[in-house]
């Protein structure tokens, strides 16, 4: 009964967590926009947010320890809340430019490129969970939980971060699903907001995870081959 309990409260948080999101989203890109009638925010909030309820729903069967995880948003590290500070701002000022962007036709992009943009994004939506399947540790916040291993195989033996890597391109192609070249140079800052939280990850995960020492010898790169 106990397990039910709980099952049934993490059932609760993740569906309000979900609407929550499709909501804010939504007021973001569609209040700006002056109206309803912004395509390209339509075509986002369904490519974002139908694999996430479907993710949702996988997790909760098969992994809702992962699910659970993957709610919990509350930085420990001084250092990991000012990047989702950052992290946030960046989002709402993007979505916002976004909406502006189409309302008063500033810099528009043509339709091939949001088209190109949304398979890229589903493309990164793919890959993203491939790597939660690789590693049923990852969380939303910077810790290590009793347990843990080091992952050096899949997409973790090409770089240590593979996670944020997707999450680069992910994030890079919302302006282009969005068709927005100015929400596009908003969001050309996330490449230096998740370098801030790598490099502070990797010294909490050198300290306290063991085995991650050898596993940075042996696998280079942290975001991008041969780049970083």
């Amino acid at each position: 009964m106990k397990e039910t309990g709980m099952t049934t409260a993490l059932f609760a948080q993740a569906i309000l967590k979900f609407m929550l999101g499709v909501v804010l989203v939504g007021v973001l890109i569609f209040v700006p926009a002056g109206t309803l009638r912004y395509a390209n925010g339509w075509l986002l909030v369904g490519i974002l947010f139908v694999p996430m309820f479907l993710a949702g729903i996988v997790m909760m069967v098969k992994n809702p320890g992962l699910l659970q995880s993957r709610l919990k948003a509350k930085e420990q590290e001084k250092e990991q809340q000012t990047v989702v500070k950052l992290s946030g701002l960046m989002f709402i000022a993007g979505f916002v430019l976004a909406g502006l962007d189409f309302r008063f036709q500033w810099l528009p992009l043509p339709g091939w490129v949001s088209a190109l943009g949304a398979a890229v994004f589903l493309l990164s939506y793919a890959l993203y969970a491939e790597v939660l399947r690789e590693n049923t540790y990852l969380s939303r916040t910077v810790e290590v939980v009793e347990g843990q291993r080091v992952i050096d195989t899949g997409l973790y033996a090409v770089v240590r971060h593979p996670m944020y890597a997707v999450t680069l391109v992910l994030f890079i192609s919302i302006p282009l699903v969005l068709g927005s070249l100015i929400s596009l140079v908003c969001f050309a800052a996330y490449p230096f907001i998740i370098a801030k939280r790598i490099l502070n990850e990797e010294k909490v995960l050198e300290e306290q995870l063991a085995g991650y020492s050898e596993y940075r010898k042996k696998v280079k790169y942290r975001l991008i081959p041969f780049v970083w």
